[in-house]
């Protein structure tokens, strides 16, 4: 894992405060839950010859999934329905519930390249109503943008009108006349794959509950220090789900249409994939901009979380994959698997 320090030093994060600059080294468990805090009260005495079996890790594989059939999502799913393999050796699954009540964190992460210059108000207006429509006192919040920097423009809140008024003053910003801030007399582009690790990395991961992150943008990225897979690998060491709506402006593209042959679509479609959330493609219509939240919100209220303890119980920090199946009729829609704890991230 690059040293945070590192990293935004090069990518010149002046804007951004102390919690989002903060190096984070401790890996989140795939599990949110963790052991209840110490008490106060004086140990009672033990055996010295019993104290291992007081020491009890429990790591516990909490998955995210939506389930949908032909004529819509399936929300009278039991936890008999379903069948969880990880490396394609069967688990039992321990808890099964639908979940409307858990809080849900969310960041917003808005391309304000020189691409999005005619389709960035659109964002604005529907991210703005999505969040409305979203967040409750127990959720929060918060908004990042990326063109040649990566900014925080609202930390973490559960005030829809906060994240909207950040919202309003985003502004495009391609780099013209700002060499001096890669040290290389050049712009930086759109640093995509950035704002993608820094968000689920410094932002999420130490957090519990639900996590999505919403990218508004035409998928392309140029100058990240970050990659493709990194920024994957830190959206599922942080078990977040990454929706992408595709928003392209036609006339930056010289009125082509833009479609999800374009290899910056095809990035979007692994980040999606791999974290259990998908892309949703709508050109520059702000109808169909509209209707991608509507339909995010759908599954955020249709989802179910599944837990296990993994058969394959070493810290050895490796990546897991998972199955879940809940009929031959359904398509599951979950992360295509999560990194196992490491021996050096054992308390």
């Amino acid at each position: 894992m690059r040293s945070f320090v590192l990293a935004a030093s090069l990518l010149s994060l002046a804007l951004l405060p102390a919690t989002l600059r903060a190096p984070v080294f401790a890996q989140e468990a795939p599990s949110p839950s963790g052991p209840p805090p110490a008490s106060d009260a004086p140990p009672l005495p033990v055996e010295e010859s019993n104290v291992q079996t007081l020491n009890v890790n429990v790591n516990l594989v909490n998955l995210y999934f939506s389930a949908r059939d032909k004529d819509g999502f399936i929300t009278n799913l039991a936890k008999s329905d379903c069948l969880v393999s990880e490396d394609k050796a069967p688990q039992t699954i321990k808890n099964f519930t639908q979940e409307k009540t858990l809080p849900l964190t969310i960041g917003i992460l808005l391309d304000t390249s020189g691409s999005q210059m005619n389709v960035l108000p659109l964002e604005k207006e529907s991210g703005a109503t999505f969040l409305r429509d979203v967040l409750t006192p127990k959720d929060e919040a918060f908004l990042i943008s990326f063109d040649i920097n990566v900014d925080l423009l609202s930390d973490y809140t559960n005030r829809a009108s906060e994240i909207s008024r950040a919202m309003n003053k985003a502004q495009i910003n391609t780099g013209a006349g700002t060499g001096s801030v890669t040290g290389n007399g050049e712009p930086r582009g759109t640093l995509l794959f950035d704002a993608v690790y820094l968000a689920a990395n410094d932002k999420l991961r130490m957090e519990a509950g639900r996590k999505i992150l919403v990218l508004l943008t035409d998928g392309g990225d140029q100058g990240s220090q970050e990659t493709l897979k990194t920024a994957a690998e830190a959206a599922q060491k942080a078990n977040a789900i990454i929706y992408v709506i595709l928003i392209a402006d036609r006339a930056f593209y010289g009125g082509g249409s833009f479609n999800l042959g374009d290899s910056g679509a095809r990035d979007m479609n692994r980040l999606a994939t791999d974290t259990g959330g998908r892309v949703i493609n709508v050109g520059h219509d702000g109808k169909k901009l509209e209707e991608a939240f509507n339909q995010i919100q759908d599954e955020l209220r249709t989802q179910y979380l599944l837990s296990y303890t993994p058969t394959n119980a070493k810290a050895d920090g490796t990546f897991r994959k998972i199955s879940l199946n809940c009929g031959k009729n359904l398509k599951i829609q979950t992360r295509t698997g999560y990194y196992a704890i490491s021996a050096a991230d054992q308390p």
